[in-house]
């Protein structure tokens, strides 16, 4: 989840992801996507908590958690072009169009992040991160996933953009205006999505929202029939069911 000082409290970067996607078509999302096999397997170049503290904090074993934040860096730089890495540990780079070839090589799979970073001589940036929580997909669901989601804030000089596949538009909005967009219908979001979005709304800066200290412990949703369609139980879910729109109700969209 990559964050930003709006004129009115902080500012979440979201993408409307392609209708033509295996998961989540159409919805709105954060930028994120899965583990490569690359992902921490090399020596790299490391600024940061050491990928301990991240296993104890996701409660995983230490090279998963190095895996895990490399994944998290490599992700947002395919899907929006920001960088969380720098020259030295104590820097960040201000402009990251020189890397615009790398950026679509690593989208490829024909570079990991590791040879990137090698290359470029840059220092992955792990202090920029923040651990946020762990949702994990219901059972019954034929594609699963065990998600982690990281928070950064949106270095200094940086631009974030729509330029990758996967996403048909990209905006930057406070939760509040995410949240009334989804009221309305405008806006298809997941419960993960959307509990994060609420969690969000609760800081009144971006410096707050690095500040915090969450207590991460995995979230499954249950899930259960109700007037044939199935309903996610989940920490809010009361809040979230009673506020989905009417269109995606009368639809049957009401799971995780």
């Amino acid at each position: 989840m990559l964050v930003r000082e709006g004129a009115t409290g902080p500012e979440i970067f979201l993408q409307r992801r392609v209708g033509a996607m295996a998961f989540a078509a159409g919805m709105t999302v954060f930028p994120g996507g899965g583990v490569d096999p690359s992902d921490g397997t090399a020596d790299i170049a490391w600024a940061g908590p050491e990928p301990a503290w991240w296993a104890e904090r996701f409660a995983i074993t230490q090279a998963r958690a190095k895996a895990l934040v490399c994944a998290a860096v490599r992700e947002t730089f395919e899907e929006c072009g920001v960088l969380l890495a720098g020259p030295a540990a104590d820097c960040v780079v201000s402009d990251t169009t020189a890397y615009r070839d790398a950026r679509g090589r690593l989208e490829r799979r024909e570079l990991t992040l590791a040879r990137f970073l090698a290359e470029e001589k840059l220092v992955l940036r792990a202090d920029l991160l923040r651990p946020w929580a762990n949702w994990i997909t219901p059972v019954v669901e034929p594609r699963r996933y065990d998600t982690r989601f990281f928070v950064a804030v949106l270095p200094a000089g940086q631009l974030a953009d729509g330029a990758t596949s996967e996403a048909a538009q990209v905006r930057w909005s406070t939760p509040a205006e995410a949240l009334a967009g989804w009221r309305s219908g405008a806006d298809v979001l997941l419960p993960p999505t959307w509990a994060q979005l609420v969690a969000l709304g609760e800081f009144g800066s971006t410096a707050d929202i690095l500040a915090a200290q969450r207590a991460i412990e995995p979230i499954m949703p249950v899930l259960s029939e109700r007037d044939g369609k199935l309903v996610p139980t989940f920490p809010g879910s009361q809040r979230y069911v009673a506020e989905l729109p009417d269109a995606q109700r009368r639809r049957g969209f009401v799971r995780p």
